[in-house]
């Protein structure tokens, strides 16, 4: 089969597209043919050589598919050839081994999707996976009423904000470009703010009339953190769950304790999915309301780009380069 082969760490031209044998279902696993492929920003670090989750070189590198059943294995019994599943790195031993034409995981990994399912859709789940806990899990069940959302234009971003949607809330999108703040009005968030344009402090506050968002979910880290913590209103809580910029250097204490942040009781959390790796049935509560919400089709991603397997490299090298609205998928 094809697939793309991680020997050594660096940049983009070190995935490999070659070709592999195709693996055998042991007994209890299932062979899943890929039909669409997701890109996401774990592959990046992985490649890179910086995930603390890495798995053993050489690699597949991937996270995600979504396909069809090719094979069932001796005593897997849950699974028929032709049901369409989503297969997630996160109920598998390492985090990869997705970017392939075939995957060979264990029976109980999989998730079964409905016959009618988007397979191109299901493929972005991992980016709703991520964003169903940060509204539902980190917030401890009550995400308040309305959201900022940074990063907005990227696939858990957009994730972000339409699950926040779903939930009755409004949501705020944080973009960097004009072009990409015409593309999440265009999605549905309900406002949109380009802050390379505009005052985002100003903006959130003629937004809510001056009474603050509760909830802001921030990708970035960085320097510019703290400064969320004066958009929050009463109760309301920012969550950090990406160092894209860098690690928190702001005083956070500082910024809780001082001005509208202590006198809104404002709350700070460092959110990861891998608090959740020894949790298999909370990371199975929400991918199955995710999927009930693919069936209906109140899910529908935002795609920038359909790419064959073979160029991988191009989509990383588009994700660096934020060039990208949306989720990447690859097409073996």
């Amino acid at each position: 089969m094809k697939a793309i082969l991680l020997s050594r760490t660096g940049d983009p031209s070190v995935l490999e597209y070659t070709n592999v044998p195709t693996p055998r279902p042991r007994p209890g696993e299932v062979l899943v043919k890929a039909d669409t492929i997701g890109v996401s920003r774990p592959e990046l670090l992985v490649r890179r050589g910086v995930y603390p989750w890495m798995p053993p070189l050489p690699a597949i590198p991937g996270i995600e598919m979504a396909g069809t059943v090719a094979e069932p294995g001796a005593g897997a019994t849950r699974f028929a050839v032709g049901d369409k599943v989503y297969v997630t790195a996160r109920e598998l031993p390492v985090r990869a081994g997705c970017y392939a034409e075939y995957i060979a995981v264990p029976e109980r990994a999989l998730f079964p999707l409905p016959a009618g399912a988007d397979l191109e859709a299901a493929a972005c789940l991992s980016n709703y996976q991520v964003a169903w806990h940060l509204l539902h899990t980190a917030t401890r069940g009550a995400p308040g009423k309305s959201a900022l959302i940074g990063q907005a234009s990227g696939g858990l971003g957009s994730a972000a904000v339409q699950l926040a949607k779903l939930a009755g809330m409004t949501a705020i999108a944080l973009v960097g470009s004009a072009e990409k703040a015409t593309a999440l009005q265009a999605f549905g968030a309900d406002h949109v703010i380009d802050y390379s344009a505009e005052d985002v402090a100003a903006r959130v506050s003629d937004i809510t009339g001056g009474i603050g968002v509760d909830l802001v979910l921030d990708a970035a880290g960085g320097k510019n953190f703290a400064k969320y913590l004066e958009m929050l209103g009463p109760f309301g809580l920012a969550v950090s769950y990406g160092k894209l910029v860098g690690p928190i250097e702001a005083n956070i204490v500082s910024g809780l304790d001082q001005g509208p942040g202590y006198l809104n009781s404002a709350a700070v959390r460092i959110f990861t999915m891998h608090t959740l790796d020894d949790k298999p049935d909370v990371r199975a509560q929400s991918m199955n309301d995710l999927i009930a919400k693919l069936a209906t089709g109140a899910i529908r991603p935002l795609i920038h780009a359909r790419l064959p397997l073979k160029d991988a490299r191009r989509a990383h090298e588009m994700i660096e380069a934020r060039e990208v609205i949306g989720k990447i998928l690859l097409k073996p």
